[in-house]
Parts: structure tokens; sequence; C-alpha cells
């Protein structure tokens, strides 16, 4: 088991090869031709990490469609795989769980809405940068809808809202895992969590100030927006078809230049 500072790092591992039956059970047809399930209440990090599993072994065996599970989990951090110790402020303050995913630490809480997506990449042009571009462009796409403008930063990972002057504020995160060309983990992008739980961390290895700039966390009701988890998902919802478009037979393959990845 690694070792926290103080705290165990908690293995994701050995997870069962199908998903249990109360999650992603009520997967439905959806935009993009993929299923779509959206779990009520908060989801246990070790139990939707096998239920993601399990789901991507079944998707790579063909027996069971492309997902998109939208979900919260309680408070924790997590682990990417390269996460550094001393980015771990508060090692008692929540559970710790190394995720398997790209990326260093992460927070997830309630007031967080994670899209964990699971596709089939061989169908899909088989181009991981491409699709870790797709995953912002989509946010992006997203939030747009409650006309907040997130944009990309080379060098720092996830999705950044200018606040003025000399200020940006991360509003989402991402971090993907492929197993046999299938994807999962996502992004989780901030409703109404507790900012305060992210002090914990430094989020994604990323300090107060970089470059001149000072960085630090918002949300959307932090912008002043009256959104929730549901207006969220509808803005998801809707903008899936315009960046990853149909089901996988019908997504054109594209060249890694057309995504235009910097």
């Amino acid at each position: 088991m690694a070792q926290g500072i103080n705290n165990p790092i908690i293995a994701s591992a050995a997870a069962p090869e199908r998903a249990p039956p109360a999650l992603l059970a009520d997967a439905i047809p959806g935009p993009g031709g993929v299923a779509w399930c959206r779990a009520e209440g908060l989801v246990p990090y070790v139990e939707a990490v096998a239920a993601m599993e399990g789901r991507v072994a079944a998707i790579a065996d063909g027996s069971a469609p492309e997902t998109v599970w939208l979900i919260e989990h309680p408070p924790l951090y997590t682990a990417g795989t390269s996460a550094q110790q001393r980015d771990l402020l508060a090692p008692d303050r929540f559970p710790v769980h190394a995720a398997g995913r790209g990326g260093q630490y992460t927070y997830h809480g309630p007031g967080q809405r994670i899209a964990y997506v699971m596709l089939d990449l061989k169908r899909r042009g088989a181009d991981v940068r491409c699709y870790v571009h797709d995953l912002e462009e989509w946010a992006i796409r997203a939030l747009w809808r409650f006309h907040v403008r997130a944009e990309r930063r080379p060098g720092r990972v996830g999705l950044w809202v200018p606040r003025g002057g000399d200020r940006e504020d991360k509003i989402g995160a991402i971090g993907v895992r492929v197993r046999r060309w299938v994807t999962f983990h996502g992004m989780a992008l901030n409703v109404e969590p507790d900012l305060g739980h992210f002090d914990g961390i430094v989020p994604c290895g990323i300090a107060a100030e970089t470059g001149g700039v000072r960085t630090g966390v918002t949300s959307l009701v932090d912008l002043g927006l009256p959104v929730s988890l549901a207006d969220l998902d509808d803005a998801l919802m809707a903008s899936f078809v315009d960046v990853f478009g149909g089901s996988a037979a019908e997504s054109p393959r594209r060249a890694a230049a057309a995504c235009t990845v910097t």
C-alpha cells in the first residue's frame, strides 16, 4: 500500500470483473448513441471504480454500450499517477485514494459533478490526446451555456476562468485512464462544492501563484450563478453530440491534427 504523509493512500485495486448490479444498472440510451446514467446520492469512491472497471471490461468485450456516468462522491482526495506527497497538505482531513488515472491530487465531494466517461477509442480514432482535448471542449461548451468562459492554459491542466487582473480560478479537472482502448475516469466540474475542502491539497500540483498569475478554485455558484447539478447535467447532455458526434460507429475518425491539441 502506498503511503501518504501521515495517512495511507487507499489503493483502489482488486475491483470485480463486472459492475455491482446496483450501480450503472439504470443506464439508458441518450445523446450521442451512448448509455447515460445519473447516480442518486453520494457514491463511495471504491464502489464507483469497481463499477467503472466492470463496465470498461464489458465495453471492450462488446457486451455493453459506451457509457457516460454522472456522479457525486462524499468528500475525498484522489492521487493520480503523478501525485507528489508534498502536495497533500492535510493528509488526515479526508480519505485519500490512489486513482490510477493521470494527473496529481484532486478533491471530489458533494456539489461537484463528476462525469465518468467510458468510450471505445478503437472506433473513435484511437488517439488519446485528441480524446482529452475533446473532453475539455465538451466541458467548455457546456459551461458556455451559462455564459461562463472556461479556457485551457498551456502547462496548467484543467479548465480555467479569468477573474480579472492577474487572477484565474480553476473550475474543472481532467484525469483519464485507458484500458484496451476504452476510456474511464473523466472530468469533474464544480457546481457548488465546499471550496474550502480544496485547501487540503495543492490541486493538480499547481501553486497558488504560477508564472505571475494568481490561481485558485471556483464554482458556478461562486461565480454568482444559481446553477444546480441537474442544470449542468442538461448542459452536458446537450453539448455532448457537438463534440463527440453520434455513436462510435457514426463518429468520423479524425486525425490528431484535427483536434488542434496544444
